[in-house]
């Protein structure tokens, strides 16, 4: 039987990931169940009126071709990003920060548990806790980096391991949000290259595995519309809305890998810099923990 990951050490770039799917492996019933638990409902009814959306301008483009110009209103075009776009993508950043707290939180309860499997209600103390201020950070977080892209693409590269990092100290060290975004930048300092290349690489395996599984929906659409083209538009258009939203779903699972990297990264950094795992433990010699589930509040 393989031993249980120690999460709290410093690590090299390939032990990253090695331990992602290691951690993954011995922990994956659960983290798949915290997370459809935490944000399943959340993240369909998203997936769902974005998915209706795409279903009204799949209508929209069939019209348009059978009717021509002339009856087209340039104003229907406003009409594609309505109540129900708008909607949904809210819905799909409140499920986003829903899947960071139920896996970076069940991390940090994993080993506050002493690598002891932590129940969901334990994980949904750490969801309710935190899911304010991570709200805040997703927002916040996002128009820094939309604005840091801007500005010739590099300083958003730059920003984008950092910002990420700010998740698991928010949690991990029960830090406010401006806590966590200075100590983001004080944990990565010297260690930019390895946390930058760790997260790049967990995302694209995710990227991945989401292509290869949109893959099937993809060459079905694609090979109707060379078979048929006059109606694989109309016939479509159906079938898209059920098509997409079964596959967000499917993909949320995905989400468990940069997830899990970015909590090895913090624990990399945090250990690198303060070694604080080994202090703990040598503080801990002839004493019985009894930590509440949510550590001390850290300003």
């Amino acid at each position: 039987m393989q031993p249980k990951i120690e999460l709290a050490k410093t690590r090299d770039f390939g032990e990253i990931i090695n331990d992602t799917f290691t951690f993954i492996k011995q922990n994956f019933k659960d983290l798949v169940k915290n997370l459809y638990l935490f944000c399943g409902v959340v993240y369909f009814a998203g997936a769902a009126l974005i998915a209706m959306q795409q279903y009204q301008m799949v209508n929209a483009a069939s019209s348009f071709g059978q009717e021509g110009p002339a009856t087209y209103n340039s104003f229907d075009k406003l009409n594609l990003f309505g109540v129900k776009y708008f909607a949904g993508m809210g819905l799909m950043i409140i499920g986003s920060a829903l899947s960071v707290l139920s896996i970076i939180g069940y991390m940090a309860l994993y080993k506050q548990k002493g690598n002891i499997k932590p129940t969901s209600a334990e994980v949904w103390g750490y969801v309710k806790y935190y899911f304010g201020r991570t709200i805040l950070a997703t927002l916040v977080i996002t128009v820094l980096l939309i604005i840091g892209f801007a500005l010739c693409i590099i300083p958003g590269i730059y920003l984008f391991p950092i910002f990420g990092i700010i998740f698991p100290i928010m949690i991990m060290e029960n830090g406010s949000f401006g806590y966590s975004f200075n100590r983001s930048f004080q944990l990565i300092r010297n260690n930019w290259w390895l946390t930058a290349g760790a997260i790049l690489v967990s995302w694209i395996i995710m990227y991945f595995i989401v292509m290869a599984i949109s893959l099937p929906a993809a060459f079905l659409g694609i090979s109707a519309t060379l078979l048929r083209p006059t109606t694989a538009l109309n016939n479509f258009g159906i079938i898209t809305p059920i098509v997409t939203v079964a596959l967000q779903m499917i993909s949320l699972v995905c989400y468990i890998v940069p997830m899990v990297t970015l909590g090895l990264c913090y624990y990399n950094l945090s250990e690198s810099k303060e070694g604080t795992s080994l202090l703990e433990r040598i503080n801990n010699l002839g004493t019985n923990s009894n930590n509440d589930n949510l550590p001390a509040e850290e300003y």
